[in-house]
């Protein structure tokens, strides 16, 4: 008997005051998705240098940093999938029972938001305010506010594909409703940008390592798998290639 099929899931992690420990919130795909997108984007090449005069061949390969990565698909959300499970989690069907899909989709949205910054309190907000008025004095001013950022965010598409990635685009399109309202069917479309490691080294988030060791993780299994492919076939494709005279 074959196993369950693994869920795909979005973790972000969340801003605690207890010690800062980050909170992992899980979104599991209620329904994964059928299709799902993948662009890739060539990696920028180099500068040239500032004080380059006259302009000079360049090496049509030469790459500066990593390559961009998207991802895109569509969530389908079914609150009477939740309530028809209830013996399996009888919370998801309690809350789908209470409010339909609105609860799965306020976690999707709440990865739209920047966390609220946990350090500067009043000092922070008053230097916040002098700054805005032009009273602080001088012509530089020093920001003491944290800067906000959105989650940081783990795309897991299977043991095979951990990814660390901000969510660049949400479309959610309601379908029904019950009674009161609350959306009981809904597709959300949801695009993710993977962030690399020359990405991750300038975010502020206490998690940033445990996002680089993911996204290494993840190409040293496309290294493997590229290694691997090159047994297929390989010596007949290269023994028609030319040889130079």
């Amino acid at each position: 008997m074959a196993g369950a099929t693994i869920k795909g899931a979005l973790i972000s992690f969340l801003p605690t005051a207890i010690g800062g420990i980050p909170l992992p919130n899980v979104i599991a795909f209620q329904i994964n998705p059928e299709t799902i997108s993948h662009t890739w984007s060539e990696a920028a090449p180099p500068k040239p240098p500032a004080n380059q005069q006259t302009p000079e061949l360049t090496d049509p390969l030469a790459a500066s940093g990593l390559p961009g990565e998207t991802f895109s698909f569509t969530l389908s959300l079914d609150a009477n999938e939740d309530i028809a499970a209830a013996d399996a989690n009888p919370v998801a069907a309690g809350i789908a029972q209470l409010g339909g899909v609105y609860a799965r989709l306020s976690a999707l949205e709440m990865l739209q938001y920047p966390n609220t910054p946990s350090s500067g309190g009043l000092l922070g907000a008053v230097s916040s305010a002098i700054s805005a008025a032009g009273l602080g004095g001088g012509g530089s001013t020093v920001k003491l506010v944290p800067q906000s950022e959105v989650p940081l965010v783990l795309f897991v598409w299977g043991p095979g594909r951990i990814l660390p990635v901000r969510v660049t685009g949400l479309t959610i399109t309601e379908k029904l409703f019950d009674t009161t309202l609350n959306p009981i069917h809904a597709d959300a479309q949801v695009t993710l940008r993977v962030l690399t490691p020359d990405d991750l080294t300038a975010i502020q988030s206490s998690m940033k390592d445990v996002a680089k060791a993911a996204y290494n993780y993840t190409l040293g299994l496309r290294q493997a798998g590229a290694l691997a492919n090159t047994a297929s076939d390989a010596g007949r494709i290269i023994g028609m290639l030319p040889t130079p005279l």
